[in-house]
């Protein structure tokens, strides 16, 4: 048993509070068949970064111009915004959401802001006061700017946050912020997400409370 105490909560979105992995999959893998790209390699940058980066990682392959790569991530925000079947919450999200502290936690996805809010409303889960998506970063993750903005806009010192994870790219992007990052295995298992402080099988394994100094975490 592992007790965290911490001034923020800091989480992803999809993989840690939504289970769209699958939905993902599928639509990554849909639209490489339509463009001849393998859908492997393709879905080892898409899971956990934001659609223009993994686009602009074509641009080498000589697949798209960048102006070409910004026109089909806009057609892939369309697609995926208006795909959701199967996607859920996962166990316990909502609940744990209501345990921590009030106004003390964020979502950091790389999601935009569009397509991050209807999977929320989808799901049932509350649109946080801080939600930081694509839209308000030039760089996403592994970049820290994400969620360096989070602890920002909540008023806390990153040092003093927890970010709960589900990627090796959102591990770096949390460490690189200085903050200490809590892994989950909905997405990777854990031999992949070696980089995070804690590694633990879901939120549902997390049990939250308000103390003195912030939230508690014990998992």
């Amino acid at each position: 048993m592992v007790t965290v105490s911490c001034s923020a909560v800091l989480f992803d979105l999809d993989g840690v509070l939504i289970d769209s992995t699958p939905l993902v999959k599928r639509l990554w893998e849909s639209w490489g068949a339509e463009h001849g790209v393998d859908a492997g390699p393709l879905l080892a940058s898409a899971l956990g970064q934001r659609i223009i980066d993994t686009m602009m990682h074509l641009v080498d392959t000589g697949l798209f111009s960048v102006e070409g790569a910004i026109e089909e991530a806009a057609v892939m925000e369309t697609r995926a915004q208006a795909y959701s079947d199967g996607l859920v919450p996962f166990p316990s999200a909502g609940e744990l959401l209501g345990k921590v502290q009030l106004g003390a936690w964020a979502v950091v996805t790389g999601e935009t802001r569009r397509l991050a809010t209807t999977r929320l409303n989808i799901c049932g889960l509350p649109i946080p006061e801080v939600l930081v998506t694509a839209d308000d970063v030039a760089m996403g993750k592994p970049d820290p700017e994400s969620y360096l903005a989070a602890s920002r806009r909540l008023g806390v010192d990153a040092r003093q946050a927890v970010v709960i994870e589900d990627t090796p790219t959102g591990i770096e992007a949390g460490r690189a912020a200085g903050m200490r990052v809590i892994a989950v295995t909905t997405t990777y298992p854990e031999a992949d997400l070696g980089r995070a402080d804690f590694c633990i099988g879901g939120v549902g394994d997390i049990v939250a409370r308000v103390g003195e100094a912030g939230t508690v975490l014990t998992f």
